[in-house]
């Protein structure tokens, strides 16, 4: 069974960063809270959070600083921002930057949870989507130099008769690559090794490595 999504909160108000972790743990949710940004960037479980809950008015480092800081970082982290003394350019800016939504104090409870049920299923997708790509091209780079020229020339609509044409193979030999190919990569279906190819992004001999 999978641990529940964890979720950061943090609040320079004791108040509002309890009230969260409550309500957030009472449906199930892990929470650690913070009272500055600095705090969460030195904890060591940053990179397994799947929502920040940020005040915009922090003191030290401001919510808005600190959500660049963690883009600088490459911290991939859907952020909901929360304040009570928002505005539309400071909305504006968010937003651009990524933000997953941003509420204004005092907030509905069921709104911060609607809003952090989105934030966790956007960054289960991409968390979901990261690790299937890394496998494809784990089993793309397990393909021979020839094999993945033949993937690449078939999937670019390639007939098999062409492809022996162009590398000097005879046509058996080429539908004999094909079929490793189709197994090693897991494919159902040649539509399913077209979709494989342009999600490698692979379209020409130039990207054999």
């Amino acid at each position: 069974m999978s641990e529940s999504p964890l979720v950061f909160v943090v609040d320079d108000e004791e108040l509002v960063r309890k009230a969260l972790s409550t309500l957030l743990r009472s449906v199930g949710y892990r929470v650690k809270a913070f009272a500055t940004a600095q705090e969460l960037y030195d904890d060591p479980a940053l990179q397994e959070a799947n929502c920040l809950i940020l005040d915009v008015r922090l003191p030290f480092l401001s919510g808005l600083d600190f959500q660049q800081k963690l883009a600088d970082m490459d911290v991939k982290l859907p952020v909901i921002f929360i304040t009570g003394h928002g505005d539309i350019p400071m909305t504006v800016r968010a937003m651009k930057a990524g933000a997953a939504d941003f509420l204004a104090k005092p907030f509905r409870d069921q709104d911060i949870l609607d809003a952090v049920a989105a934030a966790a299923e956007k960054n289960r997708r991409a968390r979901t989507s990261g690790r299937s790509l890394h496998e494809l091209k784990e089993r793309y780079q397990r393909l021979s130099t020839r094999e993945k020229q033949i993937m690449i020339m078939a999937t670019s609509g390639l007939m098999n008769k062409q492809i022996a044409g162009e590398l000097g193979l005879s046509e058996i030999t080429v539908k004999i690559h094909r079929g490793k190919i189709t197994r090693k990569m897991m494919a159902k279906t040649f539509a399913d090794l077209v979709k494989m190819a342009e999600s490698l992004d692979i379209s020409s001999s130039e990207n054999l490595r």
